[in-house]
């Protein structure tokens, strides 16, 4: 079992920024997928970002077009955390984000993860 907590989230206004944290326990995977996704209200949740790392350290990453160039994934190789770097935020950001992870190559659908944080609010004001 691997457990996931988020944090981060909050209130912030067009154009700032907010750092979102993503916090593993439990059984740890030599290589693994560790993804963002988001969900609105009314809509169904998508794929934000995602990273793919060894122990040697980082691998591979990748972003939603909506996103890319704004958002940046990266991982904290001794506090087992990942973290979502979140620049020039629009209202159209508003969501609940979810960490998720799995051991297998997951990539941008949901139904690859295996395991879920309870999700962070992100709301941004225009």
């Amino acid at each position: 079992q691997v457990q996931l907590v988020e944090s981060g989230g909050g209130l912030v206004q067009a154009g700032g920024s907010l750092r979102l944290s993503c916090a593993a326990s439990g059984n740890t995977f030599s290589r693994y997928t560790m993804g963002w996704f988001r969900q609105a209200p009314g809509k169904e949740r998508e794929f934000v970002a995602r990273g793919r790392w060894s122990w040697s350290g980082f691998s591979t990453t990748g972003y939603a077009d909506s996103v890319n160039g704004r958002f940046t994934i990266s991982k904290d190789s001794g506090k087992n955390t990942v973290y979502l770097q979140m620049n020039s935020l629009k209202p159209e950001d508003t969501a609940v984000y979810y960490c998720a992870a799995t051991s297998n190559p997951g990539h941008i659908y949901p139904s690859e993860y295996d395991y879920w944080g309870q999700g962070t609010q992100v709301t941004v004001s225009s």
